[in-house]
């Protein structure tokens, strides 16, 4: 995997086209041969209700607004959601939950994602992933998780805007914690307990942490609807105050 460095090297240009170069080199990408085989395999013996569609198949890269001063990350892409439709958090219940949210924060232009091009446009907002295929039973090993570092890297290299980091549960927030130290960043030790709620503030970035969106969460009562928009209405206050 090319270097966050070679990565800028190659890209030339707004960061629009630099993430959709980006996003087209992650597509690509067969470093991991368990996960490739479980999300090619999905795609062929389909979920019964998706019979009639082409799965996507395929490593998901982040999407959203290139100039966004909020950045969403995830875990990995669901079996019958992101690695169907190609495009994070879209087609299955925890993206429900995600848009919806968003939406009543006043960062994207609707409620719902179902596919590609269902005309959902975020503002302020890029989403994405530490792990970019689909895993089996949703739990990625240390080796994948550690192979798909250097796309994470590259990605938020080119979100020159990216101020407020909203983590998912507690992979998605070590996993940042782990970009973070990769890059340079003076963090603290040791690291901050991950909890709902949580905020970190750091020299140029802070850190919000939320429960993930999983089913697991919101079917449970775990994670509420009022909780998660706390934590999206928090991410964009502070996404506006002015720099200090």
């Amino acid at each position: 995997m090319a270097s966050v460095e070679q990565q800028r090297g190659i890209h030339t240009g707004d960061a629009a086209a630099a993430l959709t170069e980006l996003g087209d080199t992650i597509a690509e990408c067969r470093m991991c041969p368990r996960l490739v085989e479980w999300r090619e395999a999905v795609a062929v013996n389909k979920r019964a209700s998706f019979a009639d569609e082409d799965y996507w198949g395929k490593p998901v890269p982040g999407f959203g607004d290139p100039d966004a001063r909020i950045v969403v990350v995830g875990l990995a892409p669901a079996a019958h959601g992101a690695n169907r439709t190609g495009r994070m958090f879209t087609g299955d219940r925890s993206g429900d939950w995600l848009f919806r949210s968003l939406h009543t924060a006043g960062l994207a232009n609707q409620p719902t994602s179902v596919s590609r091009d269902d005309g959902l446009e975020l503002s302020d907002v890029w989403v994405t992933a530490p792990v970019r295929c689909a895993p089996p039973q949703n739990k990625p090993t240390a080796e994948e998780r550690d192979n798909c570092a250097g796309w994470l890297d590259a990605e938020l290299a080119l979100l020159p805007n990216a101020r407020v980091y909203v983590t998912l549960g507690q992979f998605g927030y070590h996993a940042f914690w782990s970009h973070l130290r990769r890059t340079g960043h003076d963090l603290p030790s040791p690291r901050p307990k991950f909890g709902h709620g949580l905020e970190v503030d750091l020299d140029d970035v802070t850190i919000v942490a939320s429960y993930h969106v999983s089913q697991q969460n919101t079917f449970t009562g775990r994670l509420t609807e009022p909780m998660l928009d706390s934590v999206f209405a928090r991410a964009a206050a502070i996404a506006a105050a002015p720099r200090l």
